[in-house]
């Protein structure tokens, strides 16, 4: 008989504290979904926090782009709105320049934690029309296996690219 009252009791006493529980649970679930209680401040996810991070860098990568663009071809600079986050933390921003993004696409990888650009890679034909002839004065011929690799069309407007023809 003592064993049995024991046992109700122990039963009893869980029981009370579950409901306890519970009730202290909901209270809590409700103080959270009050819009007229606390303030609930959002945490940002990191594809936002790279996203805007981003758009603060945007005119560091254009400066970038016009310092590289000695021959002043760039008219127009182009952002994709995908941003991604590499394995290593680097926030990557791709786009094209003079709305051909098929020929003159650009990749700029960021440093979140010194805000600065980490490396940029630029599309074969872009990269071509950054290039400074003027260091291969004495190998000209370096220019001409370019230039001859070029259809006669590519090669009339890549002399347009870069000032050397009208």
């Amino acid at each position: 008989m003592k064993n049995t009252i024991k046992v109700v009791i122990i039963l009893f006493t869980t029981v009370i504290i579950l409901i306890v529980s519970l009730i202290i649970q909901q209270d809590k679930k409700e103080k959270s979904n009050d819009p007229g209680g606390e303030t609930v401040v959002k945490e940002k996810s990191d594809q936002e926090k790279a996203e805007e991070f981003a758009e603060k860098m945007k005119p560091k990568i254009e400066e970038r782009l016009h310092k590289k663009d000695i021959y002043h071809f760039i008219e127009k600079i182009t952002f994709k709105k995908k941003v991604s986050i590499s394995p290593m933390g680097y926030v990557t921003v791709d786009g094209y320049i003079n709305d051909d993004p098929e020929k003159f696409y650009f990749s700029a990888s960021l440093m979140h934690k010194s805000n600065e650009i980490g490396s940029m890679s630029f599309s074969p034909e872009l990269s071509y029309r950054f290039k400074d002839w003027n260091k291969y004065k004495d190998e000209p011929e370096i220019k001409e296996n370019y230039l001859n690799r070029l259809s006669e069309k590519e090669r009339e407007q890549y002399l347009k690219d870069i000032g050397e023809k009208e």
